[in-house]
């Protein structure tokens, strides 16, 4: 039997909806969580996602993938790559399926909610099979990991993460549950178009690239099957935000941007940040974190929004001074406090990387140089305790990040707190409080690692601290990833003793 062409039938399958007979409207679409903008019905009606999908074509295209990611997989295990990499990049994969493989599960059940709660019987359409793209995500992202859990038990976090209450679990999950538990429109813009748009493409292509300079091509070709999924996501939230702004819903979009805007780019700061300039082998990287945002988000993001009719956030000079120096800042403070990691934790501060730091941030040996300086001749001495904090940093109520700055003699550490309701927040940024005054009784519950360890919740000792974490020390606790090697370029007797 001949089969339709797509043209014939797409329209009438992909906007297929009925008229509720027991419930009404508004009880199948609580509000809450479809559409606290109330725009009109005829609206949705108009929903029109520029990339089309049927179930037909994305069973093949997805059977396709995973065969070519499967099957590169196989082969490449047999070269034994994983044993013979660069201890950096090892962690760096490690760190990537711990803070990555439970987000996309939970990326599957926001789908799904789009798929439920959307007026719009088009986007519930192409939503269902995003939700479908997700649980593959996570998948693939179990299966890969679980195949190197023999070999290193800190891949077991791939799944263990974000049910203990590890620092970087707290900061990402507090993080996701404002975006994704919102209504419709909300979580839209501030998943699909700042997380899929803004960027994946960060954390997907750009570590493609260095996967592949790496000669990691198993995880190069993984994270390219992904991202082609993730493009396609991106496209859902653009007819809602024309929506919006045909029914003078401009302000009320442009807040939940800026809101999704900083608090996504703080946490891939701090991932794909430390991953590129200090975890990739200097041979491998292709570029700078810096330069990758100036690619990927300051030009190609800022140059979708002004096309939306957006406006970029009001922070945006603040923005463009924080990829200079942020990610530094917590890469210091994640390597000092590497037993509390998952993965094992690359200084990456050789004598050749402190020069490509230094040409790609002018200023990087004066400011961060100078604490990696005592850092090194703490380790040259044997003062190893020296190098591990002895009380935990004052945590952003925002971001749940330690507060950090500036080194060096142009030290610049600020705490923008705020009192409300009797009790005092602490934040790291103007942009951090901004968020919380839109809105404190979302966030006013939620205890920063400050706050638990004030009220007590941690045990005392750094033993208690790891194990409240869900950290076994001497098992999956992280160190040194290169057993502090590097400190040979600094003391060349010590480090040969």
């Amino acid at each position: 039997m001949a089969l339709l062409k797509r043209s014939a039938w797409y329209d009438t399958a992909r906007n297929n909806s009925w008229t509720p007979k027991y419930v009404s409207f508004e009880e199948l679409y609580p509000r809450e969580l479809s559409d606290i903008f109330d725009l009109p019905l005829e609206e949705w009606e108009k929903f029109d996602e520029p990339y089309k999908d049927t179930f037909r074509d994305y069973v093949h295209v997805q059977r396709e993938k995973d065969a070519y990611a499967y099957s590169i997989r196989s082969a490449l295990e047999r070269s034994k790559l994983y044993d013979v990499a660069h201890p950096g990049w090892r962690n760096l994969v490690k760190a990537h399926y711990g803070g990555v493989s439970i987000v996309e599960a939970s990326a599957a059940i926001l789908q799904g909610r789009f798929a439920r709660f959307s007026k719009s019987p088009a986007m519930r359409s192409i939503c269902v099979l995003g939700m479908l793209d997700e649980i593959r995500h996570a998948q693939i992202h179990f299966w890969f990991a679980y195949e190197h859990i023999r070999k290193d038990p800190q891949f077991d976090w791939a799944i263990k993460a974000y049910h203990t209450k590890n620092w970087v679990a707290i900061s990402v999950i507090h993080m996701l549950d404002d975006l994704e538990q919102r209504d419709v429109v909300s979580s839209t813009i501030m998943t699909n178009l700042i997380f899929e748009v803004a960027f994946t493409n960060l954390q997907f292509i750009a570590l493609s690239a260095d996967a592949e300079r790496s000669g990691d091509h198993t995880f190069a070709h993984f994270l390219q099957s992904i991202q082609t999924d993730e493009a396609r996501h991106s496209q859902i939230c653009l007819p809602v935000i024309r929506m919006m702004m045909r029914n003078g819903k401009k302000a009320e979009a442009q807040e939940v941007m800026d809101i999704a805007f900083w608090r996504m780019y703080r946490i891939f700061a701090l991932v794909s940040g430390n991953a590129m300039d200090y975890g990739t082998p200097l041979h491998a990287r292709e570029r700078s974190f810096k330069e990758f945002m100036q690619e990927f988000v300051v030009t190609q993001f800022e140059r979708q929004i002004v096309d939306l009719g957006l406006d970029r956030p009001w922070y945006w000079d603040i923005f463009l001074r924080d990829i200079e120096t942020f990610h530094h800042q917590q890469h210091i403070g994640i390597w000092l406090w590497r037993c509390t990691l998952w993965w094992d934790d690359c200084a990456g501060v050789t004598a050749p990387e402190r020069a490509w730091l230094e040409e790609k941030y002018p200023g990087w040996s004066r400011t961060y140089g100078r604490l990696w300086d005592v850092i090194a001749e703490n380790v040259a001495e044997g003062r190893l305790e020296k190098t591990i904090p002895q009380a935990g940093a004052l945590i952003c109520n925002m971001s749940q990040l330690a507060m950090s700055g500036q080194c060096g003699d142009e030290w610049d550490v600020k705490d923008y707190y705020l009192d409300h309701e009797g009790k005092r927040y602490h934040f790291a940024s103007e942009v951090d409080r901004w968020i919380f005054t839109r809105n404190p009784d979302r966030y006013k519950d939620y205890p920063s690692f400050t706050d638990r360890e004030l009220a007590g919740e941690i045990p005392e000792g750094l033993h208690g601290f790891l194990t409240f974490m869900g950290l076994q020390p001497g098992y999956d606790t992280g160190t040194c990833a290169h057993g502090y090697s590097w400190i040979k370029d600094y003391y060349p007797k010590e480090a040969a003793e």
